[in-house]
């Protein structure tokens, strides 16, 4: 059923479309409005029009409302460590997406949240997708320190860093057992499972995968890793500790021990910003349900 609606533009300033609408229509989320407009389902006095036209005083916006009521994605708050004009800092926690799987998924994700801090530029119909602003990713368990992009510009400037290796990430991880040696660096190829498409291994046909890590403290039972990765693979931590005989804690898919989460938190990020010319570096600390975890398998970390 149709429901269709006359706005007249009151403002005393030009603004664009897409703006003025998320004004009105605060409780829908921006990618929904910009997919209307996209689809050419919002009118202004009587003409099809792009999210980037700038409306006057006295305009008339046409839309249907019943189009509203299609479901939109949840949405999550998190806990957000910096943000300024360019860049959004949040500490991601274990069982949230970093973006949604599919353009039809409403799962809330990082990606959502971030879509009320996002420059009207990536908003815009040909920017906009279910990863806007969204610069690298964390796996669904993993929790910890992400980084979103608020502009095109710093879209592409921390890319680049991620693309060139130019930033420095530390996580920390849980495992049974411990390793051989103290500290070591993990120099293994990282291929597709051709016997699980969605899952990754180890293997010579596989591309450059390296990662160092270290002893943080063990009992012979258990140990917390502290792990650098210098290159970005996906699943790549914990692809390399399966290799190793000793699956992440609570990593399911790759035969970890059985835990109520994935014991693999992003604890810092270094990296330079669009708006500063030194390397900043962002910390998230163990969330408490990896510290309670850590409390009972009896792991002293003083």
């Amino acid at each position: 059923m149709q429901a269709k609606k006359t706005i007249k533009v009151e403002t005393q300033t030009p603004q664009r479309l897409d703006v003025y609408l998320h004004q009105i229509y605060s409780n829908v989320s921006r990618t929904q409005l910009a997919k209307m407009i996209s689809d050419q389902q919002v009118l202004v006095n009587k003409q099809v029009a792009r999210a980037s036209l700038k409306l006057r005083q006295d305009d008339r916006i046409s839309l249907d409302e019943s189009l509203l009521d299609k479901p939109i994605a949840a949405s999550v708050e998190l806990p957000i460590i910096y943000q300024d004009q360019f860049c959004l800092v949040v500490n991601k926690p274990s069982g949230i997406l970093t973006h949604a799987k599919g353009a039809i998924n409403e799962e809330p994700s990082v990606a959502s949240f971030a879509l009320n801090y996002l420059s009207p530029e990536l908003l815009a119909p040909d920017k906009i997708n279910n990863r806007a602003g969204i610069v690298h990713r964390l796996d669904r368990g993993t929790s910890g320190v992400i980084i979103i992009a608020k502009t095109d510009a710093a879209h592409k400037y921390l890319t680049k860093q991620f693309s060139t290796r130019k930033v420095k990430k530390t996580y920390y991880a849980l495992i049974a057992g411990k390793l051989s040696k103290e500290e070591a660096q993990i120099n293994m190829p990282i291929e597709r499972n051709p016997k699980a498409p969605s899952t990754f291994r180890t293997g010579p046909n596989g591309k450059a995968a390296v990662t160092r890590y270290q002893i943080v403290a063990t009992n012979g039972k258990y140990s917390l890793l502290k792990l650098t990765p210098i290159t970005g693979r996906t699943h790549q931590l914990r692809v390399h500790l399966k290799a190793l005989n000793h699956p992440i804690v609570g990593d399911h898919v790759y035969q970890g021990e059985q835990a109520d989460r994935l014991m693999l938190h992003a604890t810092s990020l270094e990296l330079k910003l669009p708006s500063s010319s030194d390397a900043v570096k962002f910390e998230a600390p163990l969330p408490e349900s990896f510290k309670r975890y850590i409390d009972l398998k009896k792991l002293n970390l003083n």
